[in-house]
């Protein structure tokens, strides 16, 4: 794990009107996608989430956004931190890769900048390309791969079930729409 460190520290951070900026990714991956006749396909799709160091819930991969990075490099930096995965974050014409801001209240993160503990969170679409065997939380974080369904379910927080559910989803019929000739292919390239 040389040359894999999480950032800590409080000196970089960005705040935008009284929140604090956050950045985050959805990661996923493509299981299986099954023509249903006419053009018509349909995809499944996994979604990684990992568990909550402060309880039993699970979370998708976030953190602060730092004054030295783009907010894309941020959330990339998170899902590997955090999660110990690597992606690409995709885009597309209608949405790009981006997948909504997201506000939310954290106890844990009320400072004098943000003193009521808001956060705004941008969220990303992240195609996990490769998990690693260590990464830098690993001793407190755990990774479980669950379907769309499942992870609806598993969503402690309204803000994340909103970027699943329809941020998203809907992202993810976007990009399948434009990329349907390409689905064989990346589905060969994933197994």
């Amino acid at each position: 794990m040389e040359g894999l460190v999480a950032r800590t520290g409080l000196h970089q951070r960005r705040y935008r009107d009284s929140f604090r900026l956050m950045a985050g990714c959805v990661p996923f991956k493509y299981r299986s996608a099954v023509e249903h006749g006419n053009g018509v396909y349909h995809r499944d799709v996994e979604v990684l989430m990992i568990n909550s160091t402060s309880g039993p819930s699970l979370l998708f991969p976030k953190g602060g956004w730092e004054d030295d990075e783009t907010v894309e490099q941020a959330a990339s930096r998170e899902a590997l931190e955090e999660a110990g995965v690597r992606g690409e974050l995709l885009a597309n014409s209608v949405s790009q890769h981006f997948i909504g801001y997201y506000e939310f209240k954290s106890k844990t993160l009320q400072d004098e900048l943000s003193p009521e503990g808001w956060c705004r969170a941008a969220v990303f679409a992240l195609l996990v390309k490769e998990e690693l065997e260590s990464w830098p939380e690993q001793s407190t974080r755990k990774r479980s791969w669950l379907t769309v369904a499942e992870t609806m379910e598993c969503c402690r927080y309204p803000w994340m079930r909103e970027a699943l559910g329809e941020g998203f989803s809907r992202w993810q019929a976007d990009q399948f729409q434009e990329n349907r000739p390409s689905i064989t292919s990346e589905l060969a390239a994933h197994h």
